[in-house]
């Protein structure tokens, strides 16, 4: 394997980005230097432009941008990041007539909408692309309401900054009543070449991961573990050439995270008067990041996730994975009050303001510290056998339950199975739901798990499945390659719906990272472990070591894809096409 070096500083010297964002405003420069932006983003809450009706007009070009100092092009929509949002209304048609200016072929993915499956904007699937120069209109009843978002499915675009919120108004009242409305779109921005960054994680996958274990973790392991254990914990993981640390691909050493297309300097703000309700509507846009958001002082009530509205439950902290969307109800009181979104691995953070006038700020809470995987989020059910199968060359090896704490781990060939693309198996997942994920355990805040989502009105179809489909999300972290069955998209065969059917669908993850999953164009009906619906949700967060299942009503004719939505993820392979006949 090709070994790329890491640069010697782990991270960008904080007071200098904190200067030269200061200096840029992370904002659209549109023409105007650098420093009218900074002016102008410290006296207005910017806001996405908001486009209302039936008849929309989109314009996809490359538009110059400066989120850190140096200027770059993004990929942008009518000239602005986040692409305008669009408010539609229940029932009604609307037409979007999409133009590209781009030198390459575009396209937009209308995400977590139900409509014709030529309308779903997935080239070489659903339609052949908007080819340089052309328009394409994309026409379709509106058939949901709630919260969804919309991004390209056109080679590294999405990533660039091709994305925009869709908010869609009930054809009746809105249960969800509210005197203030923001939509809080979450990104994350690289100044590098995508491509370039896909190339170094599949040369050296690891590449951006500075959360390595040092010999001060050693030390504390030992202090409160004991010198044996520590030892034997870390010659476990050397020996399965796993990295306890691998919490996510990409890291704040190349991206800068947004919040309404702002850097966490630039601070977008939103407004209020006291007592007021005000509705969040948190969409995460980013291509390969986990936002874990709170807002320190307020508690947030959770009513809605995916676009649709769930029995309301308050927390202090969501983690909301790539394309899901969840909207929160919070009363907040004088003053200002910071909205606070940590990435997963704890390398960096999107952050706003909630304030009663333009300039005030609260106090923006450091990022906690990271924590390592457990030999659960590894093997899973670790009260049954506890056995995961590794791909490494032939060589066995087994540890006593006082290594493992308890359990034991059988190293042999995954590739029996799977083929050499695969590293990992896991023979024990468990299906439990109220996991908040690696960083959010017992950390002191009441943070949100799928165990507590209960969709409004139930099911959406009673019936009980006719069959079960099976998939394992699978991937060589070595090689960075990510796959379905050990298949990666390119040498796979689509999965077959049968139109009308009620199938279960049992996803069961063979490796330590998180994914979120989307099935276009059907929702999925997630299931309690014993059986029972639990939340309607167009995209699943299925962590480490987990097994899910959810039902499917195959009422959608046509091509469909369905794909881990971290970014890079489904470019290196983790992706199927579902055929509805």
């Amino acid at each position: 394997m090709k070994h790329i070096s890491k640069p010697s500083l782990l991270l960008p010297n904080p007071s200098r980005r904190r200067f030269i964002e200061g200096l840029a405003a992370g904002g659209i420069l549109l023409g105007l230097s650098p420093w009218i932006e900074t002016v102008q983003a410290k006296e207005t809450t910017q806001l996405a432009e908001i486009l209302t009706g039936t008849e929309f007009d989109l314009t996809i070009a490359e538009t110059p941008v400066n989120f850190t100092g140096a200027p770059r092009m993004a990929t942008t929509v009518n000239g602005s990041i986040p692409a305008p949002t669009l408010r539609w209304r229940e029932g009604d048609t609307v037409t979007l007539r999409v133009t590209n200016h781009l030198a390459e072929e575009t396209s937009i993915h209308w995400h977590g909408i139900l409509l014709p499956y030529q309308m779903d904007g997935v080239p070489g699937i659903s339609f052949k692309g908007i080819a340089p120069g052309e328009t394409f209109t994309y026409r379709f009843k509106v058939q949901q309401s709630g919260t969804y978002w919309y991004h390209s499915h056109s080679g590294m675009q999405e990533q660039t900054g091709l994305y925009g919120a869709i908010i869609i108004d009930p054809v009746g009242a809105d249960p969800i009543l509210a005197d203030r409305d923001y939509v809080v779109q979450l990104s994350d921005w690289s100044d590098e070449d995508p491509m370039r960054v896909f190339e170094k994680l599949k040369n050296q996958s690891d590449y951006y991961n500075f959360n390595q274990p040092t010999a001060v973790d050693f030390f504390h392991d030992a202090a409160g573990e004991g010198v044996v254990s520590a030892i034997q914990k870390r010659h476990m993981w050397n020996m399965m050439r796993m990295n306890m640390t691998d919490l996510a691909d990409i890291s704040a050493y190349t991206y800068t995270y947004l919040m309404n297309g702002t850097t966490p300097t630039d601070n977008w703000t939103g407004l209020f008067r006291p007592g007021e309700k005000v509705r969040l509507r948190f969409i995460n846009s980013g291509a390969m990041t986990f936002f874990d958001v709170r807002i320190p002082g307020l508690k947030m009530t959770v009513v809605q996730t995916d676009g649709q509205n769930v029995e309301p439950v308050t927390v202090d902290e969501v983690r909301i994975g790539p394309a899901e969307t969840y909207d929160v109800m919070v009363t907040p009181e004088e003053g200002a009050y910071t909205l606070f979104a940590q990435t997963m691995d704890r390398t960096g953070y999107a952050r706003g303001t909630l304030a009663t006038r333009v300039g005030m700020t609260a106090a923006v809470p450091a990022p906690d510290k990271p924590e390592p995987l457990t030999m659960g989020d590894m093997m899973g059910d670790m009260g049954s056998v506890g056995m995961a199968e590794m791909n490494h060359g032939g060589m066995a090896m087994d540890h006593s339950a006082h290594a493992m704490g308890g359990g034991q781990v059988r190293v042999r060939h995954a590739s029996t199975e799977y083929g050499s693309s695969v590293d990992m198996r896991v023979d024990t997942p468990r299906t439990n739901l109220d996991d908040p994920g690696i960083g959010l355990r017992n950390n002191g805040r009441r943070v949100l798990t799928y165990a507590d989502l209960h969709t409004i009105g139930g099911s959406l179809d009673p019936r009980k499945p006719d069959r079960e489909i099976e998939l394992h999300l699978t991937g060589n972290m070595e090689r960075y390659s990510w796959s379905l069955d050990g298949l990666e998209f390119g040498k796979s065969t689509p999965v077959h719906f049968r139109y009308g059917e009620r199938l279960r669908v049992i996803l069961v993850n063979d490796t330590m990272m998180t994914h979120p999953m989307h099935l276009h164009g059907m929702w999925s009906e997630l299931e309690s472990p014993d059986g029972r619906f639990q939340v309607r949700k167009h995209t699943l967060i299925v962590q480490p070591a987990q097994r899910i299942t959810f039902l499917v009503t195959a009422d959608a004719l046509g091509r469909w894809p369905w794909h881990c939505h971290l970014f890079l993820h489904m470019h290196a392979g983790m992706m199927r096409e579902v055929v509805v006949a």
